[in-house]
């Protein structure tokens, strides 16, 4: 307001200095003659030095007269009942149940590997094979002899229905067509172990063996790891403190820091032991692949729901105060009972969780009141207050 009142004053005094002096700006400009113009540069200059002297004498006059100056300047803001989500904060890590190396069921040469890193693969499906050393031929021979000793035992056994030959006869011919059926069985087991099969379906996330080495069973000899990043989840340690609130098919929030992204989704199953150690429970949350940018051990800020109100009063906690009994206690506005002034009235208040900057407040405030915001730390109770709203 001052400003448009010195910008007006201004306007006028050069209005009334070109008036007055017979000249205007414009036409002392105009005349394109060096000494006028300093002349009136000069001479509203001078004037203008006059209007900032009486715009700080009607200054100083309105802070002597004026009593709303002298009282403390604040905002408010007014109670309304909101719905109120309040997220238990915790640390994971992505983990998945289906991520395994894969190791060889028998020694010998890598002879070929038919996938790469990467790629996608079906259960079941072949990823490699072994030289199985002459087990492919040795199982040709015994299924050679299991054909002769099939046929035998079956010319035995038609014999033995028209009762020619012996009842021991038979069960010779019985006996060696079973073990040969028995060898085959054993021999095919050997020699499916040269064939390595993806467990389950899932993506190759590393060919750790080349074609031509040498593999055999046990530690180190891994041939590839497979991961299946359908079927990922987090598992978080709960404080036994939120057991009632932390259930099955509560919301959850999950946020990824090194993607800058998050997904929504549910607690999929909790714990039932408590942990003796750090009295925690468990709860485990699936995530989705989400277009596979999440990976295994991948961190993640898990923000589960665990208390909802419908019609809560939440105020921000910069406004709170404190007293030595450890009451908290805000300032609301009322009006006086004597000018209707505005005055500022300490209320200690009750108060339940906190969300970010905001605290929710369980009594001594209800809808519709006014709150002092800023200048809530500068007032004292039954202060006339200047309330300035934008």
């Amino acid at each position: 307001m001052r400003k448009a009142i010195y910008i007006t004053l201004t306007a006028a005094v050069l209005a009334s200095c070109g008036d007055k002096s017979g000249k205007s700006v414009e036409k002392v400009m105009a005349s394109k003659d060096v000494e006028a113009i300093r002349a009136k540069h000069a001479e509203i200059s001078s004037e203008k030095k006059a209007l900032e002297m009486q715009l700080k004498s009607l200054d100083s006059a309105i802070a002597l007269l004026d009593d709303r100056a002298k009282l403390p300047l604040v905002t408010t803001i007014e109670v309304h009942p909101q719905k109120f989500d309040h997220y238990l904060e915790l640390q994971g890590d992505v983990m998945t149940k289906q991520n395994v190396l894969i190791y060889p069921e028998m020694s010998g040469t890598l002879n070929r590997v038919y996938v790469k890193e990467g790629q996608k693969v079906s259960k079941g499906q072949l990823l490699a094979t072994i030289d199985d050393g002459g087990l492919s031929s040795q199982l040709a021979q015994l299924r050679t002899q299991a054909e002769l000793s099939k046929t035998t035992f079956e010319r035995q056994k038609r014999l033995w229905e028209q009762n020619i030959g012996s009842e021991i006869q038979y069960l010779q011919a019985k006996t060696n067509y079973e073990a040969q059926q028995s060898a085959v069985k054993q021999m095919e087991s050997q020699v499916g172990k040269s064939s390595i099969r993806a467990p389950f379906a899932g993506i190759i996330d590393d060919v750790i063996k080349d074609e031509g080495t040498v593999v055999s069973p046990g530690p180190g000899a891994e041939v590839f790891r497979i991961v299946n990043l359908s079927n990922m989840y987090i598992e978080v340690e709960v404080p036994e403190s939120h057991l009632p609130n932390v259930t099955a098919g509560k919301d959850v929030k999950v946020y990824f820091p090194v993607l800058g992204d998050s997904v929504a989704t549910k607690i999929r199953q909790t714990g039932n032991f408590i942990n003796p150690s750090n009295r925690s429970f468990t709860a485990e949350i699936p995530v989705p692949s989400h277009e596979g940018k999440i990976k295994p051990n991948l961190t993640a800020r898990v923000m589960i729901n665990d208390y909802t109100s419908e019609n809560a009063i939440l105020i921000p906690q910069s406004i709170l105060s404190e007293n030595a009994e450890g009451e908290q206690y805000v300032f609301l506005v009322e009006a006086d009972s004597v000018q209707n002034d505005p005055v500022a009235k300490k209320v200690v208040i009750q108060t339940g969780k906190t969300q970010g900057d905001y605290v929710e407040v369980l009594s001594g405030i209800n809808e519709g009141d006014a709150i002092i915001d800023e200048g809530a730390r500068s007032v004292k109770e039954g202060q006339k207050v200047n309330i300035k709203n934008s």
